[in-house]
């Protein structure tokens, strides 16, 4: 798609800025930009950032729901070879102070919204220098900007510097944070669009949050195709549908947004119809659920992806055509086919050997798109990368004779909730907290709405007393809502292997039976 190998990603919009300038570029809550326009807004906050001291190497960090100057800060700092920290803004305050402490960002945007909770942990960020209000009254953004000189010269700044830094939930109870260099994102970009080729009139609707790859690496993607984007604050009903209004006609969305659009009656199903392609993921869609969108929506292109962010965002696509094949109905249970660039093997955990094709093992995965590693921590990186360049993803699958890739498992205890990837253990280490509890263990459990919710299996300490309502409440003064076991079992033991291990599978499998995605 681009017109040479890896560069930095600010390099596309100043593409763009010379052979458009006065193209619309940008949308969000009322403001409109055009290439040139934003091209030397991304310039002033950069020289903004470096007169604050900003250089090479350092980070600055974003808490916010989605909002356009997030994606400018993260080109901003870019420019600079510095990176943009994206935390999840639901984060409680423990979680959310952990992820800037790790992250050792100095400059802080938040959210108007959110500024009391900051606040509220402000003598714990200690590396933060400086904290900016975003939006709302007293907004520090703009005023900061407003008169600032775009940066010229512009640095020298690597292809595999780090740009971006989103953060994952911790397997071992902790997030860590996924570098993602130019380089990274510059291939994501180029391989997604060599199979998704934009058109003319495509516009570009923005909606999922901009701490995951769905929603800032889709982003990146539409502005280097040169795309119109337009950015919404929530991925809710009322912003995606004024998007529609205003002309977004592609989309990535997570199919609880899917399933309350069907669900919404047909006036809704009727605005849907603009929709010329809707990419979605990040959790299962149940086939009679995606059975129903291809019937309300025939025009519409569907691609569903499975991806990483350690990767990027994408690693499979299942394509258009294969959604409406009834010759190829076994292969809609697929995540597709692995997009351009996207090495895969398919290894026995155990022996590391390739396994067979139809035989399912662990997938790791090898390209451009793949992260250096881990913020600040060698050996996780060491435990996921080999020394050959190949990802461990942590997720079991086989693949067919046509190389169409099905996810069967999860090595790792991940449980997708709503678009959301939370780790068993993260959940565990607080629940075993609690004094009544001698035993836990998490696991996801199907819902209608969400793909999988979560359920707390525990064993209680003897002679103990406690309700589910109250480990609930318990949880949910120290994790983040959507973290939050939504049901809690108590159980005299846990099924456990010979060697000690607690058998998830064998507590998954009474819930995931006779589904269609038996995630077990």
């Amino acid at each position: 798609m681009s017109d040479s190998p890896a560069a930095i990603i600010s390099d596309r919009v100043e593409h763009w800025s010379t052979v458009k300038p006065d193209e619309l570029a940008m949308a969000f809550q009322g403001s409109e930009y055009t290439w040139s326009q934003w091209y030397d807004r991304i310039l002033r906050v950069a020289a903004a950032l470096a007169d604050a001291g900003i250089v090479a190497g350092d980070t600055v960090a974003f808490v916010d729901k989605n909002n356009l100057s997030c994606i400018e800060v993260t080109y901003a700092a870019s420019l600079l070879g510095a990176a943009n920290v994206v935390p999840n803004w639901r984060l409680a305050g423990e979680e959310l102070d952990y992820v800037l402490a790790d992250s050792g960002a100095r400059i802080l945007f938040v959210g108007s919204e959110l500024h009391p909770q900051i606040l509220a942990i402000r003598d714990r960020l200690t590396a933060v220098e400086r904290i900016f209000s975003i939006g709302g009254e007293h907004d520090e953004f703009e005023p900061w900007i407003d008169g600032v000189s775009p940066l010229h010269p512009r640095p020298h700044v690597s292809p595999d510097a780090t740009a971006l830094i989103l953060y994952s939930s911790g397997t071992t109870g902790r997030p860590k944070g996924i570098r993602l260099t130019h380089r990274n994102l510059f291939a994501h970009s180029d391989s997604m669009l060599d199979i998704m080729p934009v058109e003319e009139d495509h516009r570009f609707l923005v909606a999922m949050p901009m701490f995951h790859v769905g929603g800032t690496c889709y982003a990146i993607m539409g502005i280097h195709a040169g795309k119109h984007c337009y950015f919404t604050r929530e991925a809710d009903g009322p912003s995606i549908f004024a998007g529609l209004a205003a002309g977004a006609n592609i989309a990535f969305l997570v199919p609880p947004v899917i399933a309350g659009v069907l669900a919404a009656g047909e006036q809704a199903i009727n605005a849907f119809k603009a929709f010329k392609r809707i990419v979605y993921g990040a959790a299962p869609m149940p086939l009679p659920l995606l059975r129903a969108a291809l019937a309300a929506w025939p025009d519409t292109e569907f691609v569903q992806v499975y991806g990483m962010t350690e990767l990027a965002g994408v690693v499979t696509a299942l394509m258009p055509d294969v959604h409406r094949d009834e010759a190829q109905t076994e292969r809609m249970a697929s995540a597709g086919t692995p997009i351009p660039g996207m090495e895969v093997r398919i290894v026995d955990p155990v022996t590391l050997e390739d396994a067979p094709t139809g035989i399912t093992g662990e997938l790791w995965w090898r390209s451009e798109q793949c992260t250096p590693g881990y913020l600040g921590k060698p050996e996780a990186t060491a435990e996921t990368i080999t020394a050959e360049g190949w990802l461990r993803s942590g997720d079991m699958g086989r693949a067919d004779d046509g190389g169409f890739i099905f996810i069967e498992d999860r090595l790792k205890d991940m449980i997708i909730t709503g678009g959301e990837n939370v780790y068993s253990p993260e959940i565990e280490r607080i629940l075993v907290e609690h004094p009544a509890i001698a035993e836990v263990a998490v696991i996801g459990v199907p819902d209608d709405r969400w793909g999988e919710t979560i359920k707390a299996v525990v064993v209680l300490v003897p002679d103990a007393i406690v309700d589910e309502s109250e480990l609930i409440t318990y949880t949910r003064g120290r994790l983040a809502k959507f973290k939050c076991p939504t049901s809690i079992d108590v159980v005299e033991v846990l099924p456990r292997n010979p060697t000690g291990k607690i058998l998830k599978r064998d507590l998954r499998k009474p819930y995931w039976d006779n589904r269609d995605n038996k995630l077990i």
